[in-house]
């Protein structure tokens, strides 16, 4: 799914047809501009048989997590989310940066700018952690067997 209305989005799109092109991977998009219209991305994503769908980083997707996961279980899509607050919710799997470590880093830089450092001379920081979640429950749902090989692997599995 594509959340067209987030410009940081369309980079990320662009990012994930070069991806699937340079693997011989058919993609079909399913764009969504509002959370009124996630019920047509999936029925849309479902009715073309996709193998998985991708919830990139988006402020609509975020907040509609909870949704996203029940809508994707029901049309029986597997799922993989940019965050593991999504799987939290219901949702597959994820693979990606911990949003509360961020948040964590962010408050370190706040406290040099409260001390006197200038934020122009801060260094620019990256993640350099990545967490794979897991959720049992889902797959079983969605009656999907996760290979034991990526479940030691996993940051966290929920069951």
């Amino acid at each position: 799914m594509y959340d067209a209305s987030n410009p940081p989005g369309a980079v990320v799109a662009r990012q994930i047809e070069a991806a699937t092109a340079s693997l011989n991977i058919k993609l079909i998009q399913s764009d969504v501009y509002s959370a009124e219209d996630l019920d047509v991305a999936l029925q849309r994503l479902s009715q073309e048989h996709v193998s998985f769908v991708f919830v990139p980083p988006s402020p609509i997707f975020i907040t509609e997590r909870s949704r996203i996961a029940a809508l994707a279980i029901a049309a029986q899509l597997p799922t993989l989310y940019a965050f593991r607050e999504h799987v939290e919710a219901g949702g597959l799997i994820s693979y990606s940066i911990s949003i509360r470590d961020n948040y964590r880093r962010a408050a370190t830089f706040v406290d040099k700018i409260l001390r006197g450092a200038k934020p122009g001379e801060l260094p620019i920081e990256l993640p350099t952690k990545l967490e794979l979640v897991v959720n049992l429950k889902t797959a079983k749902k969605l009656g999907i067997t996760i290979p034991h090989a990526l479940l030691v692997r996993a940051d966290e599995v929920i069951e």
